[in-house]
């Protein structure tokens, strides 16, 4: 088993090796994101040359290189024990208030067709949507129909210019406001003109941004505490609650092992719940207020990696390492730590993501069988009230285009969504229909026996498609176009299967080079009521003159 080498004082191990930036340099990008200190990885799920649109390489910010090894798991137990306030842990509090509304304090946000945009679900930070909070099991859709499908650029957001390699990932859409990460900031803009509602200053860089959002609109980053030296990192050791509706940053928290600030590796929402873990463990906090709810006890070698929130609560919890190590995947109750249920992984096993809470589905990949270092070769339906193992499903990476961190951003999946007790899934590109042509599908697994359900949506000629997210029970989808045709979001009904457009782009110049370098494989995406958003999760220094305009933001909305 490959070891990642040890890491800097007070920084998490690199997979990769250092790397410079001001953002997070000591973890890989993820997938949906960029890392242009190393050269992009081509993208495997893009239209080929000579298969529609040609197919050109991430722009610096964009690419990613891969994913991380990962293992199976087996049968667990009974649950463990439950999470205690650790004596070395101390935490220091800076309550932070800060409310900036342009205008003058008055709001400026348009409604559209009446329905409140908004992302309270699991598996929305990895730039590929989120999940409905309810999972799809229950009620309807929300997503209307456009009059008009064919959308139109709202607005674009220059992407920022940095010293050095810059996170910039986090991005959130509620019914008032489309929050974004800039460098060392969150800025909310109008959904429909772009106009700047607020902005919330931060003094180092955002290190993680759960994508997860509370009923009222408020969710939780990480981020440095200054502006890091070119080249190197000032710890991620804090983290802030911000209410998206008013533009505040609620409060401010870090953790200490002794004298020593703990680094964070992830964060996440659950209810009312900041979770956030890392090589030195994890810690809870009260959303609106900041207090701590619970610590993880200080036991022997065992630590909570990282969580998974949404609409519960999920640890992957570390003991031991190397081949003696094992995880153990807990659902908590979110505001007393205590251990509900328990699944053991086989020992060995160093990483899993996350991919669902409710219902619990954790991803691994098996042996580095996966292939394509996606992190992704197996997923595991657990029983989120017992812990036993509901089934295991084979998901091989030369056959599914799913990508998984499972190192840091536990979270961090795309390509897979979960909902009406089903795994959603891309397959990897095949030949088409027609004479030099590739399409891809997404299809359907039963979570209580594993099995494909038979339901398939077809891409179509010279498209690929990508699940965003769940709509109640319908899947939201991403559509990649050939160079002809303008990328599109789809509806697909859990039941039939039938596909509905959404929303079309236009085919311009402009348009095609803002959907090659910001896919869902690359950039954060979000869809809501006619309104289509796409973000880039990193910054980098200056471009040469001759390079193409880049984006932080590019917004369209339907009616063009």
């Amino acid at each position: 088993m490959t070891q990642p080498p040890p890491p800097p004082p007070n920084q998490p191990p690199n997979p990769y090796g250092p790397q410079p930036g001001y953002g997070y340099p000591q973890q890989p990008p993820q997938p949906g994101h960029g890392y242009p200190q190393q050269p992009p990885a081509p993208n495997p799920y893009a239209q080929q040359p000579g298969y529609g649109y040609p197919n050109q390489p991430p722009q610096p910010g964009y690419g990613h290189p891969g994913g991380q090894p990962g293992h199976p798991g087996g049968p667990g137990p009974a649950p463990g024990p439950g999470r205690n306030n650790a004596a070395l842990l101390i935490v220091v509090a800076a309550v932070v208030a800060i409310a900036l509304i342009v205008g003058g304090g008055i709001w400026y946000a348009k409604s559209s067709g009446g329905d409140a945009r908004k992302d309270d679900t699991a598996n929305s930070s990895d730039g590929a949507g989120g999940q409905d909070a309810d999972g799809g099991k229950n009620g309807k859709g929300t997503e209307k129909v456009p009059a008009d499908t064919t959308s139109k650029v709202l607005f674009q957001v220059p992407l920022p210019t940095a010293k050095d390699t810059t996170v910039t990932a986090g991005s959130w859409l509620t019914d008032k406001v489309y929050a974004k990460t800039g460098i060392a900031q969150i800025t909310g803009y109008d959904p429909d003109s772009g106009a700047r509602l607020w902005t919330v200053p931060l003094p180092g860089p955002v290190c993680r941004a759960t994508g997860h959002v509370s009923a009222d609109g408020r969710t939780a980053v990480v981020f440095q505490p200054k502006m890091p030296a070119k080249g190197s990192t000032a710890g991620c050791t804090q983290v802030a609650a911000i209410d998206l509706n008013t533009g505040r940053k609620l409060w401010t928290r870090t953790v200490k092992s002794g004298d020593v600030p703990v680094t964070f590796d992830n964060v996440t929402v659950a209810q009312q719940t900041v979770a956030v873990g890392g090589s030195s463990g994890g810690a809870a906090f009260d959303l609106a207020s900041g207090k701590v709810r619970w610590q993880p006890k200080a036991a022997d070698s065992c630590h909570d990696a990282g969580y998974g929130g949404g609409a519960k609560l999920v640890a992957v919890r570390r003991c031991g390492s190397g081949d003696a190590g094992q995880l153990r995947i807990q659902t908590l109750d979110p505001v007393t730590g205590k251990v509900l249920s328990e699944y053991k992984m086989t020992s060995g096993i160093d990483y899993a993501s996350v991919v669902s809470t409710d219902p619990l589905v954790v991803a691994a990949d098996v042996n580095d069988s996966a292939g394509d270092g996606s992190g992704f070769s197996d997923v595991f339906s657990i029983d989120d009230r017992t812990g036993a193992l509901r089934t295991r499903i084979s998901t091989p990476g030369s056959s599914y285009a799913a990508r998984c961190d499972g190192i840091y951003d536990l979270e961090k999946c795309t390509g897979v969504v979960v909902g009406n007790d089903r795994l959603y899934l891309a397959t990897e590109q095949h030949d088409g229909d027609g004479d030099y042509t590739k399409t891809n599908e997404i299809v359907a697994f039963d979570l209580g026996t594993g099995k494909q359900t038979g339901q398939r949506a077809d891409a179509g000629n010279d498209y690929t498609i990508t699940p965003l997210r769940m709509d109640g029970p319908d899947v939201i989808a991403y559509k990649n176009a050939p160079y002809d045709k303008g990328a599109q979001v789809v509806s697909i009904d859990g039941g039939s299967f039938k596909e509905t457009k959404l929303l079309e782009n236009p085919v311009t110049t402009a348009v095609k080079a803002v959907e090659t370098t910001m896919s869902p494989d690359y950039a954060e995406v979000r869809y809501s009521q006619g309104h289509l958003y796409l973000s880039a999760a990193y910054a980098h220094a200056a471009a040469s003159s001759s390079s193409a305009k880049e984006y932080l933001v590019t917004a369209f909305g339907a009616g063009g």
